[in-house]
């Protein structure tokens, strides 16, 4: 009956993939069913081999490496369209796009396929049921999100470390080997169980499961020490500062008139509720006043000195005129209860399509503008610097920067402080906002240090420097959370040095059981 079914071209594939690829999703936030990536692994690793053996006979084409692209790429767009279509909930919110929203239903995760098509179509015709195999199919698959993380823009969006963002004992060890590391190595775990098909002995297979366990066991330990260790590293720092993280949970609207800019100042201030007395960081999300520059809302600097003491400091999202180039950057400020700019960054990983438009000429003749308010592409950041106040050195980091590790890596090697701010109204109801947030948890462990998070319609939240969540707002929430937060300075990775050392590491095992399983 399984033969019979495995037979069936089309079944075998296009159908079984596609179901796979989309069942991946469920291993994310905000599922967590971590668990049927080591089901899903296996099975994909066992028909790659199936589909080697039957293609010159059963599953004939020319040229017959055709069927591993394409069941490569229905994996990879069963992945991508259950996981991020989310996107398109983005071109809702103007008429003009919404003739656009199937193309981009299909087109992106399409495009994002041929990473995993083309790695299954250049790896595997050289794989079969041996540990040899087993070792190049995830070293593959790892560097095949690397190359998605860095190439063009880049999109690290749910790699598959990210399945894990539930299980913070099992996450401490991504401050010593990196987010890409460990990526590769949950992918050999994942794949893991198809050693009980291979031909080995019964007792090589149950050592092998049984070192598979240990190495769990080992990574929760190892996480679990590092956690206690850090509660009472926690009680001895002095450097702390009083925060406020604020979320205004505002309708996603564009041409918002004065009235309706000052009415939404007085509830973020009203959300603040700030103490005079009491020194404290205030963060405000992204967009809070979208459609304005911030040279438009200096009209209100009254209300902030009016509410605000010269011991506060608040940092929040706007957009911000470069005049010698008549454009605008979507920045992050801190202001003082002056309204005067203390500290500034400019976004430098701006969305395609909703930030700028690439070859802007050709869409813009063709009626189109970028999905965010008003017409012409943001300005590109150029550095980047971290803000500087007082013992604070923060990170800054705007939407969907935080999905990128570089920004970690590169920062100033004596950050105190991560801060992401974001609009995450774009996704509505979906599973978007729950898959952005997962992404902090793995960034305050990265650089050990705590993370701030301020979002509109998303999850706000402050997370330690281990990645436990201290205090949240969840979706939709309005209002805000308070902590004296310890400033702890980072001991990040500063590069892929040691992914790539395991890459290489991966490749000498595979030559060195080619050659013996030749023998």
């Amino acid at each position: 009956m399984l033969e019979r079914s495995l037979n069936n071209r089309f079944l075998t594939l296009y159908m079984i993939p596609f179901v796979m690829g989309s069942l991946t999703t469920l291993s994310f936030q905000p599922f967590n069913f971590t668990i049927i990536n080591f089901f899903i692994f296996p099975i994909f690793f066992y028909l790659i081999n199936y589909i080697n053996k039957k293609s010159k006979n059963v599953y004939r084409s020319k040229p017959y490496k055709k069927n591993l692209f394409q069941f490569g790429l229905l994996f990879g767009f069963g992945f991508y369209l259950s996981g991020i279509s989310w996107i398109t909930n983005s071109l809702t919110f103007d008429e003009n796009f919404k003739i656009l929203i199937p193309f981009a239903l299909i087109l992106i995760p399409l495009f994002l396929s041929l990473f995993m098509a083309l790695t299954i179509l250049f790896v595997g015709p050289f794989l079969k049921l041996n540990f040899s195999s087993l070792i190049l199919f995830t070293a593959s698959v790892a560097f095949s999100d690397y190359l998605r993380a860095k190439l063009l823009t880049g999109f690290p969006w749910n790699l598959w470390a990210y399945s894990m963002s539930w299980a913070n004992e099992m996450l401490q060890i991504v401050n010593v080997i990196g987010l890409y590391s460990y990526n590769l190595f949950l992918i050999t775990l994942f794949t893991s169980p198809i050693i009980f098909f291979f031909r080995f002995k019964a007792t090589n297979k149950f050592l092998s499961g049984l070192l598979f366990v240990l190495i769990f066991l080992t990574l929760y330990i190892y996480g679990s020490y590092e956690i206690n260790k850090n509660d009472k590293l926690l009680d001895k720092v002095e450097d702390k500062i009083n925060v406020k993280i604020v979320s205004p949970n505002f309708d996603l609207k564009y041409g918002l008139g004065q009235e309706e800019i000052k009415e939404r100042l007085k509830k973020l201030i009203r959300y603040s509720d700030p103490n005079k007395k009491i020194k404290t960081l205030f963060v405000w999300p992204e967009g809070v006043f979208s459609g304005y520059s911030f040279k438009d809302i200096l009209i209100f600097r009254d209300e902030v000195l009016n509410n605000f003491s010269k011991k506060h400091l608040i940092l929040f999202g706007v957009n911000k005129l470069d005049e010698s180039k008549e454009k605008f950057y979507n920045s992050m400020v801190v202001i003082n209860n002056n309204f005067e700019i203390i500290q500034s960054y400019n976004k430098q990983k701006l969305v395609p399509f909703g930030e700028f438009l690439p070859y802007e000429s050709f869409f813009t003749s063709l009626g189109l503008k970028k999905i965010t308010e008003g017409y012409g592409s943001f300005l590109k950041g150029e550095k980047n610097n971290n803000l500087l106040i007082d013992k604070l050195n923060i990170i800054p980091l705007i939407c969907y920067e935080v999905i990128f590790t570089d920004f970690i890596q590169k920062s100033d090697p004596n950050s105190n402080l991560i801060i992401n701010i974001s609009e995450d109204g774009w996704f509505g109801q979906s599973i978007g906002p729950d898959q952005h947030f997962a992404k902090s948890i793995f960034r305050s462990i990265e650089n050990n240090t705590f993370f701030l998070r301020s979002t509109n319609k998303g999850v706000s939240a402050i997370i330690d420097n281990k990645g436990n969540i201290i205090k949240q707002l969840k979706r939709n929430e309005a209002g805000n959370i308070e902590f004296e937060v310890p400033l702890i300075k980072s001991n990040k990775i500063k590069n892929d040095l040691i992914f790539f050392a395991l890459l290489i590491t991966y490749l000498f095992i595979f030559l060195i059981n080619k050659k013996k399983n030749a023998k």
